[in-house]
């Protein structure tokens, strides 16, 4: 007859097995853990002795996780996670005040991590963890105080306070500008002229896609079937900004991500204000619940209010626009 163990696991041996089942491979796993490949081999060995069940197959040149394998990570991972959240928070009361945010790669980089020096200054006291994901992260998560999140009014969660809406201009550098006023390069008088240009689209099937396409902004300028000299799909709003300030072709920005470039000269709209429309889409500072009370929160939002204020009327927002703004 088997007899089902009962005797709780070490939480030494579960972190070798999600180091190793998240590497496949032993002496990575032994390096990241700071032991050595023969501690880690006999904390796995140990716990399939406990399950009485292989959790890897092991070849000569590769690591596999077996059935039970699979099983038990989708288990030990989100709790260590959960876990290490839960022990990052005690710490971080005993020390220093810490604010952590999650938004998506494009916003950090184009919006917010420019303007982190001004607040840095005006709290050197606290510090800033952001993490960067394009994924909608649950508004639950243990160790999550602030969501700058871009979305629709109806995907808007309650309590989210929007910063400010989206609008859509062709840029290009002052270097190909100049390339143009001095003949070197094709004219853009008009958006049938973009047929003699490289064309920067996002490489993206989001729904707000749609109104980030050039194939829309076209549509909107009477061009819908132009084809131009060349397309380049990229991954990222922060990339097509990088492509046309380096001068090689035509970006279609987010206003509101680059209104400092704008500003600076840095980059130019061919089209002028004409050449910006508008999507249903927004920007929306969200604080999760079980943050909202403290005071580093509220300081940090209150800055970000502010710097969305200054971008609102860079992009020529009125101020009062609704939004989902009750919780508690």
């Amino acid at each position: 007859m088997n007899i089902v163990r009962q005797r709780p696991l070490s939480l030494g041996s579960l972190r070798a097995f999600e180091a190793v089942a998240r590497r496949l491979n032993f002496s990575e796993a032994a390096e990241e853990l700071h032991v050595t490949q023969s501690a880690v081999s006999r904390q796995i060995k140990g716990l399939e002795e406990e399950l009485g069940a292989p959790l890897f197959s092991r070849g000569t040149r590769h690591v596999e996780l077996t059935g039970s394998g699979s099983a038990l990570l989708r288990v030990v991972a989100p709790w260590l996670d959960r876990l290490d959240a839960g022990v990052r928070q005690i710490r971080q009361a005993r020390g220093r005040q810490v604010v952590q945010l999650s938004t998506f790669p494009s916003f950090a980089s184009l919006w917010l991590l420019p303007q982190m020096e001004a607040f840095q200054r005006e709290h050197p006291d606290l510090d800033i963890r952001v993490s960067t994901n394009d994924r909608l992260v649950d508004l639950d998560e243990p160790d999550l105080d602030v969501v700058l999140r871009y979305c629709s009014v109806q995907a808007a969660p309650p309590g989210a306070h929007r910063m400010f809406g989206e609008v859509i201009t062709p840029v290009i550098s002052p270097r190909l500008a100049d390339r143009i006023r001095a003949g070197e390069a094709p004219a853009i008088d008009s958006a049938a002229d973009l047929a003699q240009h490289t064309l920067f689209e996002e490489d993206d099937h989001r729904p707000s896609s749609e109104f980030l396409s050039w194939r829309h902004w076209l549509a909107s300028q009477g061009q819908p079937r132009l084809q131009p000299r060349r397309w380049v799909y990229l991954g990222f709003t922060y990339q097509q900004v990088q492509a046309a300030l380096a001068g090689q072709g035509v970006a279609l920005a987010r206003v509101a991500l680059i209104a400092e470039q704008l500003a600076r000269g840095e980059l130019v709209e061919p089209f002028g204000p004409a050449g910006r429309t508008a999507s249903p889409f927004a920007y929306w500072l969200i604080t999760t619940p079980g943050s909202r009370g403290r005071d580093e929160v509220k300081q940090f939002c209150a800055w970000v209010e502010s710097r969305a204020a200054q971008t609102r009327a860079a992009i020529g927002e009125t101020p009062d626009v609704e939004g989902p703004t009750e919780a508690d």
